[in-house]
């Protein structure tokens, strides 16, 4: 029997209110895609502002052409047409690949479906039987004891550790005052207890400089901080390089990255140690899989950023297993409507390790309910 190919392909921008994010709303633009015998799969575009969500829409819609008629079996040739196609507005770069991102998750979670395969088994299977999980949140309180107790909280139920954004919407106030930062290391550390890591990732609303990073990078190395991610934001070679020759602590960046080209560009400089990889930004799975596998050649952790609905989740969950650069995964601990309600089977863990996809595809049913009630473009 011939395989069911692609009858149409439909963008939905959607808006959600997000916990873990001091109660903001956030915005994604998810991909319905169905075949012929009503088979379907879904992706998600990781646009997070309402504007870049109908942008994409749009995107998807115009490369809807070369996916339409094809087999969703075709992934790796589907990818390669859709880059091409975009090659004024894109080449896999900003919306373009976001586009692109969630039109390629949606056709591997199809694929999957149709050949009655996890996503996980189609990448090769897992290359670990465990992936401790971590938590990742957002410092938003104005108490530093407060904030200290929810994040142990939350590495109570088993959870590795916690990454900590600081300069975020709310009264937390990190990543302004040294003395502050340092007591909130201090504070959470003490409250999660031995054998938890910490890690420190800045915010949009800080700005350091190169000075002030070393100055804060050694005081967290010494208070035993496993990584600082973007501590002078996304696009500093020279001043990354001087922070790496200050100081021994792990430096993350690469999130903001859109290809795999983009990935090595960072690795290449030797600044990077922890490499974080959005498959809803990085042109899906099929373009994690290069950036990831990047990282692995260059003995480089790959991370994903596991930060937006559960369709990503799944996503994250499905490749950080099969990835041999990635060693771990972060759960927003905090599940709100876009990852408690939107699908059948969220992604979580079991005593701090993550659980293993099951089911065909990325292993979850979505409510289209929710998603139509979510809708930006009723």
């Amino acid at each position: 029997m011939a395989d069911p190919h692609v009858r149409n392909v439909e963008a939905i921008p959607v808006s959600y209110q997000e916990p873990t994010d001091h109660n903001r709303f956030r915005s994604v633009c998810l991909v319905r895609i169905t075949t012929e015998d009503g088979q379907v799969g879904w992706g998600e575009c990781c646009t997070y502002f309402p504007e870049a969500s109908l942008a994409a829409a749009h995107i998807v819609e115009g490369l809807s052409h070369l996916v339409v008629g094809r087999s969703p079996l075709e992934t790796r040739s589907i990818w390669q047409a859709m880059r091409e196609h975009s090659w004024w507005y894109g080449t896999g770069q900003g919306i373009a690949s976001m586009a692109i991102s969630g039109i390629d998750i949606a056709l591997w979670d199809l694929k999957g479906k149709v050949l009655g395969a996890r996503v996980l088994d189609l990448l090769g299977g897992p290359v670990r039987d465990k992936l401790p999980a971590i938590a990742s949140l957002h410092g938003t309180k104005a108490r530093i004891e407060d904030m200290a107790e929810e994040i142990a909280a939350h590495t109570a139920t088993g959870l590795h550790g916690a990454k900590v954004g600081f300069g975020k919407a709310g009264d937390a106030n990190l990543g302004f005052d040294r003395d502050r930062d340092i007591d909130f290391v201090r504070q959470v550390t003490k409250a999660m207890g031995p054998g938890k890591s910490l890690m420190v990732d800045m915010g949009v609303k800080n700005f350091w400089d190169v000075s002030t990073a070393i100055t804060r990078a050694k005081a967290f190395e010494e208070m035993g901080v496993a990584w600082l991610e973007e501590p002078l934001g996304h696009n500093d070679p020279a001043g990354y390089a001087a922070l790496r020759a200050a100081t021994g602590i792990r430096i993350g960046y690469g999130e903001r990255e859109s290809n795999a080209v983009g990935v090595k560009r960072i690795v290449d400089t030797g600044t990077v140690d922890v490499v974080g990889i959005d498959p809803g930004r990085i042109e899906g799975i099929t373009g994690f899989l290069q950036a990831a596998e990047v990282c692995a050649l260059s003995r480089r952790q790959a991370n994903a950023h596991n930060f937006s609905t559960a369709i990503v989740g799944a996503a994250s969950q499905a490749l950080s297993f099969a990835c041999p650069a990635c060693y771990l995964l972060e759960l927003q601990p905090v599940y709100g409507p876009a990852q408690r309600d939107l699908v059948d089977k969220p992604v979580w863990h079991t005593n701090g390790f993550v659980n293993m996809p099951e089911g065909p595809g990325l292993g979850i049913e979505i409510n289209e309910d929710l998603v139509n009630s979510a809708r930006l473009d009723r």
